[in-house]
């Protein structure tokens, strides 16, 4: 059986399919209030902002929109989310990087061998319906 390299689509994993035109202006708004509504201190993970925004199993969608606050310097606190192992996802020696860490200590977020406890400064919202990995 012949094996896989680990960075083919097909080891990747299964991939989000993409949303109508229609239906990514709503994807895109649901998500940045939902991201805008975490409070300073605290963080989420993708795939939570995805549940909240009714898009669950969309973790990628809400990566590529965070993304495209990077540049555009936007008010929202894209910085408040981080991947599911507590950790910054973007490149570690980026600029960018270097400011959602700076952003997230200016809280009070604590780094424990770049991570972040999800217990401790996990976001849950409205008391606690939105699942939290740790």
């Amino acid at each position: 059986m012949a094996r896989r390299r680990p960075d083919s689509p097909a080891a990747a994993g299964p991939r989000e399919q993409p949303l109508a035109p229609s239906e990514s202006d709503l994807a895109r708004r649901a998500i940045l209030d939902t991201v805008a509504r975490i409070p300073s201190g605290r963080v989420a993970t993708y795939s939570q902002i995805a549940w909240l925004a009714g898009y669950p199993g969309r973790a990628r969608l809400v990566g590529r929109v965070l993304g495209g606050l990077l540049e555009a310097g936007a008010n929202t606190p894209w910085h408040r989310v981080i991947n599911a192992a507590g950790q910054i996802s973007l490149p570690t020696f980026s600029e960018a990087h270097r400011e959602q860490k700076r952003r997230l200590r200016a809280e009070g977020v604590v780094f424990a061998n770049e991570r972040v406890s999800l217990r401790r400064y996990g976001w849950q919202a409205g008391g606690g319906e939105s699942p939290l990995i740790d």
